[in-house]
């Protein structure tokens, strides 16, 4: 719900973005009558912000020429926003993210109003977020270069160092850049194997500009290529799985990296690689709906050591 200190705030933003404006189109952008209009003016006029009026059909309202707002003016939900907003960058996986975001925070409250300074300071010692399994890059160097590439669509000389701890030197092609599961990820054309790729920020070793341009792929998704690039690397074992349901209902009880799905007359086959199939069986031992194992032969038998291992623990001691 807005409040009236809300939408003077907001008609002295309209005010500074548009410059003159009538009376008619800043009433229902403000969801007020003229009226309070004129009210919400003398209210800014009160606390020295100088308004010119004229009437007529070309008149309106506008700040007086060469004034500017203040630097920093918040409302309620901005404050909140940013306070949020803070917190939150303290479990994205940044280097230094802690400082730096004290450091914002202090400069934020040397400018707000005391009411304002409160409310961030108790979103920040009452929030807790959950950034545990966060995997943070030694510095935040990769991101910002791999960001600024993306945005300015420039090729870059990258430098990765793979789970073997080898290292190699390709072109890429940064579409975008994505956070999934405590892990940065950047997405694009790799030139060394011509193939679009995936590359784990926290094991990017350097990242040089080229003088090449590139262009993305319309309508690229980078979240959604980190996901099915995840789903589909190849392990030690290849699963194929009928699930006899909708696709809708395996999506809400499997996340999306376990595998591939496919949509047939029969149900939904997902087709997975796994390095272990204990882990496998356990989360088709969750399922809530029936299902029927087509390869591998040996997660019949994982399925059925977990189902013995459930009803042991559902025994009643002695």
């Amino acid at each position: 719900m807005y409040r009236p200190t809300t939408r003077v705030l907001a008609l002295l933003e309209l005010l500074q973005t548009h410059g003159r404006m009538s009376g008619a189109e800043l009433a229902p952008r403000l969801g007020v009558d003229r009226r309070t209009l004129r009210r919400y003016i003398g209210k800014l006029e009160d606390i020295g912000i100088p308004i010119t009026a004229e009437r007529g059909p070309a008149g309106g309202y506008a700040l007086m020429p060469g004034f500017k707002l203040p630097p920093m003016m918040f409302t309620e939900d901005e404050t909140l926003a940013l306070s949020l907003g803070l917190l939150a960058a303290r479990g994205l996986g940044l280097a230094e993210a802690a400082p730096a975001v004290a450091s914002a925070q202090a400069k934020l409250e040397r400018v707000m109003p005391d009411g304002l300074k409160r409310r961030v300071r108790a979103v920040d010692e009452t929030v807790k977020l959950d950034a545990a399994r966060t995997i943070a890059p030694d510095n935040n160097q990769a991101l910002v270069a791999l960001t600024g590439a993306a945005q300015a669509c420039r090729r870059v000389l990258l430098r990765y160092r793979d789970q073997r701890g080898e290292e190699s030197v390709r072109g890429f092609d940064p579409y975008g850049l994505a956070l999934r599961h405590g892990r940065w990820y950047a997405a694009g054309q790799c030139h060394l194997r011509q193939a679009l790729r995936i590359f784990r920020l926290d094991r990017v070793v350097d990242v040089a500009p080229l003088a090449e341009q590139f262009e993305r792929p319309e309508g690229f998704d980078a979240m959604a290529h980190v996901v099915q690039a995840v789903a589909t690397l190849p392990r030690a074992i290849a699963i194929e799985v009928l699930l006899k349901t909708d696709a809708a209902s395996v999506r809400a009880h499997l996340f999306a990296e376990a595998g591939v799905l496919e949509e047939t007359a029969e149900g939904v086959l997902i087709h997975a690689q796994s390095d272990e199939l204990d882990w496998f069986a356990r989360q088709l031992a969750g399922m809530p709906f029936d299902f029927e194992i087509r390869q591998p032969p040996e997660l019949h038998a994982a399925v059925a050591d977990c189902v013995r291992r459930l009803l042991r623990c559902t025994q009643a001691p002695g």
